[in-house]
Order: structure tokens, then sequence, then C-alpha cells
């Protein structure tokens, strides 16, 4: 599968602030950067950053008045399809070094909270079938919709309300995941079929020794999915994280799955800005 990217963003500031960007996929064994461009208009030059546990990169701005980012590219993704259900659980004892902080709760995802409901209602399940019907738990007890959240939305609140959007779905099970003793982390990623297109937030879990993605909204297939980063959840996956205040002036995110003529089409074309 080849992804054509393309994020514009704009947004104005009424005072100086330093922002953290992370909307670069990132060059993965199973996802190959073909061709990338990114353009920051910004008053100072700015400061690449490497992404958590070495995936994916950050870049820092300064923002003064008006900042507006422009985002190319074109990746493939050569990621085999795989049925979680069928894969065994890593006992937590043999669980790497980098991998263990995944199994605790962190700030939007609680853990802890959850773990007698996991226990209760989905007993006897272990490893990837635990995963599965989590996952389809999730998909299917949760409503999509747009403003039934906010950024301090946590994973026990969405239980609560059943309702939000991908970042919420992720969050919830990332956190059941963990309370059944599964590694679980949050993914900011591009997928074609994301409805309203947007930057999506999806989930890998550690199984069988290795990372494992899922989207518990059911908009992407693992195959079809272009990591950006990976995090304990949304505080580390944030595409922008401003340390100040910005207001929003445009933001469109477009994914789309090319065929072999659409390669030849130039990705670097100019696009009119706002």
């Amino acid at each position: 599968m080849r992804l054509r990217i393309d994020v514009h963003l704009d947004y104005g500031f009424a005072r100086p602030a330093d922002v953290l960007l992370q909307i670069e996929a990132a060059a993965m064994a199973d996802q190959r950067i073909e061709h990338e461009a990114l353009t920051v208009w910004s008053d100072d030059p700015i400061r690449a950053a490497v992404g958590d546990h070495g995936i994916g990169q950050r870049c820092w701005a300064r923002a003064t008045g008006r900042l507006e980012v422009r985002y190319e590219a074109i990746v493939k993704v050569d990621r085999p399809t795989e049925d979680l259900a069928m894969l065994p659980a890593t006992p937590v004892r043999m669980l790497p070094g980098p991998v263990i902080e995944y199994l605790m709760p962190s700030r939007y995802c609680e853990s802890d909270r959850l773990e007698g409901f996991v226990h209760r209602r989905f007993a006897g399940l272990r490893g990837g079938p635990l995963v599965a019907a989590l996952a389809r738990w999730v998909q299917e007890a949760l409503q999509y919709r747009a403003g039934a959240s906010a950024g301090t939305t946590t994973a026990m609140m969405t239980f609560a309300s059943r309702a939000g959007v991908c970042r919420d779905y992720a969050h919830l099970l990332v956190a059941l995941a963990r309370a059944g003793d599964i590694p679980a982390r949050c993914v900011s990623a591009y997928a074609p079929g994301v409805d309203p297109p947007d930057f999506h937030a999806v989930v890998e879990v550690w199984l069988d020794g290795a990372w494992h993605l899922v989207d518990p909204t059911g908009m992407a297939r693992p195959g079809d999915i272009a990591r950006v980063c990976v995090g304990r959840d949304a505080t580390d996956i944030a595409f922008m994280t401003v340390f100040g205040e910005a207001v929003l002036y445009r933001q469109i995110v477009t994914v789309t799955a090319l065929d072999k003529t659409a390669l030849d089409q130039d990705i670097g074309a100019e696009r009119p800005t706002a």
C-alpha cells in the first residue's frame, strides 16, 4: 500500500511561543518514505528532535504572529496482515525493558481503575484473544461523535460517556489492554478512509514478542496505517504542542491510497496558502 499524505497547518499567535511538531511519517522497517517535504514558515530556524524510542521525528519551531506548516509525503507500507486472536501473550516477567512502561497507568489511560472490569467481563481470555475481544467491545460500546470529548478527557471518562473520537477510542483500548497485563501504547498515524479526515490515533499492543497495530475505531486496517510516533497516551503523540496560546486558522489532513499511475503525479506542485 502506498499512501500520499498532505498536511497544511495554519495557526495564529498573539504572543511568541515555542511549538513542538510531530507530523512526519516515521521511517521504519514496515513503512518506507519514498518522498517527503516539510516546510515550516517560521521566523527562526526549526530544530529536529528524535521521537520517543527513536520512532519518528519531531521538530521545534518558534511562532511569532503566525505559524504555517506544510508536509507532503509518499509512504510505502509493507506490513503483513495478522490475526491478533492467534497471537500469544508475552509473560510480563519476559518483557524487554523499553516495553515495561507501557504496562503501567498513565495520565489519560487509568488502567488500574479498569482491572476489575476486564477480569470480570473477559474472564479466561489472555493475549491475542483478549486484545481482539477488547477491541471489538470498544468499537461496539462507543459512539464516534465529534465534540463528545475534550483535550483533557481520560479513558475512564470515555468508559462512562460511551462516546468520543479516535483519541478516546485509543485511550480506552490502551487502558483496557494494560488492565489485562498486555503492554499497549498510543500511536499517531495517517490512514486513508478516516472520516472526517484528520490525524488518526490507533493502538499498538505487545504480543508474541513484538508490537502489533490495531484500530479500535475500525476505520483503518493495520496494513494501511503509516505511523508518525508512539507514546504512553496523547501527551506523547500530539501532532502539535504549544507552549503558549494559539488560534486555529486552517488545518487540513488528506491521506490517499495511491495506485501505480497516481505515483507519477507531482506531489511537490505549488498549492495556495491562506
